[in-house]
């Protein structure tokens, strides 16, 4: 499966983005997916996942009740509702797909990565 990120850019804190993942070489419907995020000399850090079918969700602590994952099985595409965007928010934002099956909210084994797309989130 191939992935490819987009929607990052600049914006002031306060401010919303919204982050699309585009899938290819894979039936999307098979796949759980991800967004994941590395800051400058941070390791990479859980985002937010949502099973295949839309219906569970998961996110982390620094972003949940701020930022939405949302997917569209026909368009192929998974999404990341970003809003009260933080300066600490300032990353590249990468998804990932796992398609072994296994749906295990911010544990789930994402196995492939697309490139990132950068969020810088000004003061």
């Amino acid at each position: 499966v191939q992935l490819q990120a987009s929607g990052g850019g600049l914006v002031q804190a306060g401010g919303s983005l919204r982050l699309a993942c585009a899938a290819s070489g894979r039936t999307f419907s098979d796949l759980h997916m991800g967004w994941f995020r590395q800051a400058p000399g941070k390791e990479r850090e859980f985002v937010a996942a949502i099973k295949w079918d839309g219906f569970s969700t998961a996110y982390s602590d620094s972003v949940k009740g701020r930022f939405i994952i949302s997917r569209d099985n026909d368009k192929n595409t998974v999404y990341l509702q970003m809003n009260s965007l933080k300066p600490e928010d300032t990353a590249a934002y990468s998804c990932a797909a796992d398609s072994r099956g296994a749906w295990l909210g911010q544990n789930t084994d994402f196995e492939t990565w697309g490139q990132g797309t950068q969020v810088t989130v000004s003061s």
